[in-house]
């Protein structure tokens, strides 16, 4: 996958009409062409299957990656694995996953108890360490509350492609998972909030997991100039952002030259301790 710094992803919209289907596969290039590290596709009521339509756009895309929203309760963590690895396999590695813990529509197949907030955090726990198991190439004998896997194990697993697992949230439950179990710990920006708003967090987990990088959503508003804001929250700690706007590849071309154009001028993190100039 491309890397830039700060690295950037954009925000596919939520549902395009029936008779555009070539409207995806424009923004999909224009992102590609604009240098965003991968596409963001949702998963919820009401939206596309994001595996069906990441599929789709990898084949009129050649670099971009993608993002995809995965529920950790709608289906066996062996089943994603499988998913996952068939997707980075031919593609070339281009994929990360969204482990969204979900709500009542994220229950496990033949589930019938509704499960209270923490206990729904455990569960994408545990769904998460499997899933990082298979990935890796491990056979797995795992026994939990809510998963139970024996002798479990990809076949052939195209180990060579790492896929980073993003996990979102606010609350504690959320921060203990991410701490524990995701690469990059998806945070949404409010509007208005400063970029010191969001410091003490990000140190805060940084205490606990060095490695844990942090994403931003951001959607852009009309006639918007978003590289001083995204320079700034680069500079408090965020080392992604998932851009959302106006669906038009002119403006997501706009962007990526706005953003490469003042982070040339800026020396960013890059990652814990670390920087580069650009």
């Amino acid at each position: 996958m491309p890397q830039n710094h700060p690295l950037l992803h954009w925000f596919l919209p939520v549902a395009e009409g029936r008779d555009d289907t070539g409207r995806p596969v424009r923004i999909a290039r224009a992102a590609e062409q604009a240098g965003f590290a991968s596409l963001f596709t949702p998963v919820g009521r009401g939206r596309f299957d994001p595996w069906q339509r990441a599929s789709v756009l990898a084949g009129h895309t050649e670099r971009i990656g993608f993002l995809v929203g995965v529920r950790a309760g709608a289906v066996s963590p062996t089943v994603l694995a499988g998913q996952a690895d068939a997707f980075r396999r031919f593609t070339g590695g281009r994929l990360r996953l969204n482990l969204v813990t979900g709500g009542e529509d994220g229950e496990l197949p033949g589930e019938s108890v509704h499960l209270a907030h923490d206990q729904r955090y455990g569960r994408t726990d545990e769904v998460a360490a499997v899933l990082r198991a298979l990935l890796d190439g491990r056979r797995v004998d795992f026994q939990g509350q809510h998963v139970q896997v024996e002798g479990a194990r990809l076949a052939a697993p195209a180990v060579e492609h790492d896929v980073p697992l993003y996990i979102g949230g606010t609350s504690g439950a959320a921060e203990n998972l991410a701490a524990r179990r995701a690469d990059v710990h998806l945070l949404r920006g409010e509007e208005g909030e400063p970029p010191s708003a969001l410091a003490a967090r990000v140190a805060r987990l940084r205490d606990r997991n060095p490695s844990l990088r942090f994403a931003l959503r951001l959607h852009l508003g009309e006639r918007c100039r978003p590289a001083r804001q995204i320079c700034d929250y680069a500079q408090s700690g965020i080392d992604e952002f998932v851009l959302s706007g106006r669906p038009d590849p002119d403006e997501i071309l706009r962007v990526g030259e706005e953003v490469r154009e003042e982070t040339q001028r800026r020396r960013l993190p890059v990652g814990p301790g670390e920087t580069a100039p650009l």
